[in-house]
């Protein structure tokens, strides 16, 4: 009876091994996805309209994003004589996407008369973080 259960223990031992590496091998791994996306640090506003308005809200998008609309919807009424609001669409401004790096639309940037990226927005932001964000960097 003693050789039954060492024999009974040693195939559930080889089972339960068999059974891991058949599940490990078929399993297949999630994709991984970038903690975060670059934010241009700086833009050069002689890139964008209205390079003399205190303040560029710089939408970058593409036409194959379907959020990208919701964010420009938003972010365009921030559009006043000390704002200049931007959209920068991927296959019309491929140029810009490419000099600052954009990975990830819709991205909104705030930046400063100099071009310093004071807030940005990966993704669609609701209408009150948008323009809590841009009052709070213009008081």
């Amino acid at each position: 009876m003693g050789v039954q259960v060492v024999v009974g223990v040693a195939v559930a031992v080889v089972a339960a091994a068999a059974a891991y590496l058949i599940t490990k091998r078929t399993r297949v791994e999630a994709p991984t996805q970038p903690e975060s996306y670059e934010v241009p640090a700086m833009l050069d506003r002689a890139d964008f309209d209205r390079p003399d308005a205190p303040w560029l809200v710089a939408v970058f998008s593409s036409e194959t994003c379907l959020s990208c609309q919701d964010a420009w919807e938003k972010a365009r009424l921030l559009e006043s004589d000390e704002v200049s609001v931007q959209e920068i669409e991927m296959s019309q401004h491929k140029a810009l996407h490419e000099r600052y790096a954009i990975d990830a639309v819709p991205m909104i940037v705030v930046a400063d008369d100099e071009g310093v990226t004071r807030a940005s927005f990966v993704g669609v932001p609701t209408s009150a973080d948008l323009w809590a964000a841009l009052a709070e960097l213009r008081t």
